[in-house]
């Protein structure tokens, strides 16, 4: 279990300088080949998506039905990590082309941009494994930490747990929507109707799309075509949501109090980030198949910066982190996720002292 690392003074001032000049560097660099790779990115998306869909309308027999639902998944898990979940972060505003723009890309999922750019953008960046303040450190559901006092509701979060991994983009949709506050009479029905728009239209057009649209267009190929798009999300789920529990809430990412962050300068918060992450290791397409969220830490340094980049200046950070003696996170997907979910399990009973070096 790691433990948590303090900086004061004259070191978290060049700890900070440190990241602010890699930072500094990369953005400095960015340009034609950088807008070449998610250009690419989105030609392999839109390719597997017209292979998956062909096969689950034109194709006959298992064969093409199973693989057009594992090209459809493909496709949806790219645009959903590496596009939609980085262009949406900004990190490609600076081409000034529309398709790849934060306030104009929508993605393939219910979840409204709006509603995910507040919520993930602003909320969960900014107050990042905070307790109290980052709704993404459970969401909402789960007790994670023995610092999270305990109620009998979370005995079943194993399950509940399954239900969200295999329904994650709703998890998503409906994050911001601050339904707990509805159901305790703290915000009102006008106000969730006025905030509720962008997803009941985003979800609404998806949902047409999946499962109205493309079924219609397979004429007596219909049932086919419903059922592999079902799949398809589904698969979509479950393989985003392990990422991002694998990059959040493994056995040593760190939990902190709103008194820890009061006043927090840069370094703090760049410390706050490292702690509160944790990193995959793999391959090239290991990676684009994560959005290269395998790179957690980079990324919660640095959410504005094309993904790409992550695995470039991941050696650099890793080599800070050692300077100033920091654990740097990092892991196989089977350990870390495997260290997610006990986890899960762990915190579900009233275990563990109340004590955030232990969270």
């Amino acid at each position: 279990m790691a433990v948590k690392t303090f900086l004061e003074g004259e070191r978290l001032a060049a700890f900070q300088q440190e990241l602010d000049q890699l930072r500094a560097k990369v953005m400095a660099d960015l340009g034609d080949i950088d807008a070449a790779y998610i250009r690419r990115v989105r030609a392999l998306a839109q390719g597997s998506a017209i292979a998956g869909r062909s096969l689950l309308m034109f194709g006959m027999g298992p064969v093409s039905w199973v693989s057009g639902i594992l090209a459809l998944a493909h496709a949806k898990i790219v645009e959903n990590m590496e596009l939609g979940h980085n262009i949406l972060h900004g990190q490609y505003d600076w081409m000034n082309d529309p398709a790849f723009h934060s306030k104009h890309y929508s993605w393939d999922m219910v979840c409204a941009p709006e509603n995910w750019r507040k919520s993930h953008n602003i909320e969960h960046h900014n107050y990042t494994n905070i307790l109290g303040k980052d709704q993404d450190y459970g969401y909402g559901m789960f007790r994670l930490t023995a610092a999270q006092r305990w109620r009998p509701a979370y005995l079943i979060q194993p399950f509940s747990y399954l239900v969200l991994a295999s329904n994650f983009q709703w998890g998503i949709a409906i994050q911001d929507l601050k339904l707990g506050r509805w159901l305790q009479g703290r915000m009102s029905t006008a106000r969730l109707k006025t905030i509720a728009k962008p997803f009941m239209k985003k979800a609404g057009s998806q949902l047409v799309k999946d499962y109205l649209l493309f079924p219609l267009l397979a004429f007596w190929q219909w049932p086919r075509v419903l059922l592999g798009n079902l799949i398809a999300n589904g698969i979509r789920n479950v393989w985003t949501n392990a990422v991002i529990f694998c990059g959040h809430f493994t056995a040593d990412a760190q939990t902190f109090t709103l008194k820890e962050t009061k006043d927090e300068c840069r370094g703090r918060w760049y410390l706050r980030q490292i702690q509160g992450s944790s990193n995959l290791e793999g391959g090239r397409w290991f990676h684009l198949m994560t959005g290269n969220l395998s790179h957690q830490i980079e990324h919660h340094l640095f959410p504005d910066m094309p993904a790409r980049r992550y695995s470039e200046i991941a050696p650099k950070v890793r080599e800070i982190c050692a300077k100033y003696g920091i654990h740097y996170n990092t892991g196989g997907f089977w350990k870390q996720y495997a260290s997610a979910l006990w986890r899960i399990v762990r915190y579900a009973f009233p275990n563990g002292r109340r004590s955030l070096a232990t969270a």
